[in-house]
Formats: structure tokens, sequence, C-alpha cells
């Protein structure tokens, strides 16, 4: 099985690292050259760089696409989450919005060894869109006083056995990619209001006395 896949150094050890099928060929890209009869392709870079695989029409393209809904993407993209903490995770989320390319790409993640659970064609799909909303409620109450960063942090972490605090979250995912999901969420719920701390922190990094 053939995955060409472009990346950042961090999701290539990421994947690396990660379980697959023994029949599993990686090929990264490297300086734009890529092998155009693969299995299935990885456009993990899409965030930061826009789409890439302009060219592939006839397998499907995996997008790190958390906030970017399909109604913008090519018919042959299947949506991932492959922010940092999410890409090792031992379930995939997965939107494929066209029928046309759903059983093939049901078939083809199984044969890779991942297992997955479709979920609806919406910005953050589903755990992002959580823990956005957990960062978010944590910005709020470090701006009222109620604790500091790291007391949250420890919190958390012990109260509900998260892997990490919301502010560790935070700096793994990085900010804008937080600011950018709940902005967008916001357009259809004002629920997903950013806490001004979080902006602020985005703008200006809050003062030590508060970590």
């Amino acid at each position: 099985m053939q995955i060409v896949v472009k990346a950042s150094r961090e999701q290539k050890a990421t994947l690396e690292s990660m379980q697959w099928a023994d029949n599993l060929h990686w090929h990264w890209i490297e300086e734009g050259n890529f092998v155009k009869d693969a299995d299935a392709y990885f456009d993990l870079c899409f965030e930061e760089e826009g789409w890439f695989f302009e060219e592939i029409t006839s397998a499907p393209v995996f997008v790190n696409a958390v906030v970017t809904t399909s109604a913008q993407l090519p018919m042959n993209a299947v949506r991932i989450n492959a922010w940092n903490s999410f890409l090792n995770r031992p379930v995939w989320e997965v939107v494929v919005a066209s029928e046309q390319w759903k059983e093939r790409t049901i078939e083809l993640l199984d044969a890779m060894g991942r297992k997955t659970i479709l979920v609806p064609d919406e910005p953050g799909l589903i755990a992002a869109r959580v823990i956005a909303m957990i960062i978010n409620e944590a910005f709020f109450a470090l701006g009222e006083d109620i604790s500091s960063k790291t007391e949250i942090d420890i919190a958390m972490k012990l109260g509900t056995n998260y892997p990490y605090g919301p502010f560790e979250w935070a700096r793994l995912i990085g900010l804008g990619k937080i600011v950018q999901l709940l902005d967008t969420c916001y357009l259809k719920d004002e629920r997903y209001a950013i806490a001004p701390a979080l902006r602020q922190e985005l703008e200006q990094p809050i003062k030590s006395n508060r970590t």
C-alpha cells in the first residue's frame, strides 16, 4: 500500500511512531515531487499552506482541515484532525462528504490499520471543538483571577484524567488555531464567544505572575 504524505517534521515523526499495517509504505513529499499513482494522499499542511494535491482526483486525499468544511474542498478530500496531540489518537474522526468516496475511504483506512468514526461535516469535527471550548473556559477562569494557569492545568488533569491541562493543550495546538475555530463556530452560536483573556494572550502573552 503506497501512501504519499505532505507533513511537517513533527507530523512526520508522529506518523512514524504509530502502528500501521505491515504492507504500508510512506512516501514523503520532497521538493514538490511525489508519486502520482498511490493508494492515498495526506495533505497535513493544508491549514498553513493551502491545498497541495491539485492533480490528484482518482484517490482520496486526507486533509488536515479542522476548521474548513468539505464545501470548500475538492470532492475527494477526506477531513481529519492532524493538530498536535490529535493525530496519534487511537481513533480518528473522519468526514467523507461525498458518497462516491465513502466506502472506498473506510475500506482504505481499515486496511491501513486505523480505527475511525464518521462525524458530521462541521468546523472542529467533535474533539477539537470540545477541547477548544474547554481551553476557552479556562481562559475565562484565568481572566477572572479564579486561579493560575498551572493550578488550572493540574486541577483539570487530576479531576478529569485528561492527558493535558487546557493551557498545556493550547500551547501544543497553537492559540491561533483555537481562536480561528472559536471565531468560526461563533458565527452560528454565541456560546463560542472568545474569552477576553484568550484574545489578549494571542496578541500579547499574559504576565508571568498569572502562570
